[in-house]
């Protein structure tokens, strides 16, 4: 994918940030940019699950031993999914051991 992610890394919200659920999907208000965002159902599983640092690794495992889905477009779908995140500065990224 990019740059940011070879490697083993570990993956955090930033902190500053409104979050609620709306009709099962979650949504975002960045207090760092005003905006807002729509991160959907699976969008949202991955930032409650990133709310704490876990490892790209455990955070992939999770969703497919909760989800039906296959390992490779898990990886795929995760990986574009926190580049978007990282994009915006919504995510801290650590290579190696945990944050």
């Amino acid at each position: 994918m990019g740059d940011i992610f070879e490697g083993p890394f570990y993956i955090k919200q930033k902190e500053g940030n409104i979050v609620s659920n709306m009709d099962g999907e979650k949504v975002m208000l960045s207090i760092s940019n005003g905006k807002y965002y729509n991160l959907g159902k699976i969008g949202g599983v991955i930032w409650d699950l990133i709310e704490k640092p876990i490892s790209y690794l455990e955070l992939v495992d999770s969703l497919v031993n909760n989800y039906d889905v296959d390992r490779g477009e898990c990886e795929q779908q995760v990986l574009s999914f926190l580049e978007s995140l990282k994009k915006e500065e919504l995510i801290e990224i650590k290579e190696g051991s945990i944050m």
